[in-house]
């Protein structure tokens, strides 16, 4: 009879307690750098093997499955970005402070793991159902952290009370998630100093001055040009251009 799910977890654990910790950091980092280059769905055990330069044989010594493989690589990434969270929740400041910690420190996370992030994104929604269950829920917790610094900086008059939070967050989370795509190290500007401007920009769209606040009146900085007034009407899907009548 075939393990279930939960027994192949503990056997995987258990042979990993034992194996040398050197090796079962460089197998995830192998599977990780070819997850990131072929895919998960591409990529075999021997790939991966061939990668960290053992038989395929012996890397079942480690694992039990190659999803074995992505999800302790997605837990690992995980875990260390919600360490993030607690440490960013015990500092002084108030809650747009903390909003500004929350870019500068996830940009960075993502900049020093772009290969992990990676494979995240691209291949979580490969995991069986209750492992894919845990990394959204975990994910999740990202998610309304963030919204909860937003509603409690609204709270304290810091930002506008014409955000939406659970927008804001998507938005946000979504230009510092995208790092993986284009980043990379050495080339132009550290990861430091771009995840200083990320945090700049972020706390200057949401900042707002309850003193002399007005609804709407963000916008009033740069209202659309003429011609698209369609777009400024609440709700309102924008017209399609007619198609010009020919002259007689």
């Amino acid at each position: 009879m075939a393990p279930t799910q939960a027994q192949a977890q503990v056997e995987t654990k258990d042979r990993r307690s034992r194996a040398p910790r050197r090796r079962q950091s460089e197998i995830l980092e192998a599977a990780a750098r070819v997850f990131h280059e072929k895919g998960y769905e591409s990529t075999s055990i021997q790939d991966i093997a061939d990668a960290v330069g053992i038989l395929k044989g012996s890397l079942y010594y480690y694992i039990t499955s190659k999803e074995d493989l992505l999800y302790e690589i997605l837990q690992d990434v995980h875990q260390d970005a919600l360490k993030n969270l607690d440490t960013i929740s015990a500092l002084e400041g108030t809650a747009l402070q903390k909003i500004r910690a929350f870019c500068v420190v996830h940009f960075a996370h993502n900049a020093e793991n772009l290969v992990k992030m990676g494979v995240f994104f691209k291949d979580f929604r490969s995991l069986s159902g209750e492992r894919r269950k845990t990394i959204v829920e975990e994910r999740d917790l990202y998610d309304n952290f963030l919204r909860d610094l937003i509603r409690q900086a609204q709270k304290e008059g810091s930002v506008c009370p014409d955000i939406d939070p659970k927008l804001a967050a998507i938005t946000i989370l979504g230009m510092l998630n995208w790092v993986y795509q284009w980043y990379r190290p050495g080339a132009g500007m550290s990861a430091i100093e771009i995840a200083n401007e990320y945090g700049d920009f972020v706390v200057a769209g949401l900042a707002c001055d309850p003193k002399a606040h007005k609804s709407g009146h963000r916008r009033m900085f740069a209202p659309l040009p003429a011609g698209l007034e369609s777009f400024e009407r609440n709700g309102a899907k924008p017209k399609r251009a007619g198609r010009a009548k020919k002259s007689r």
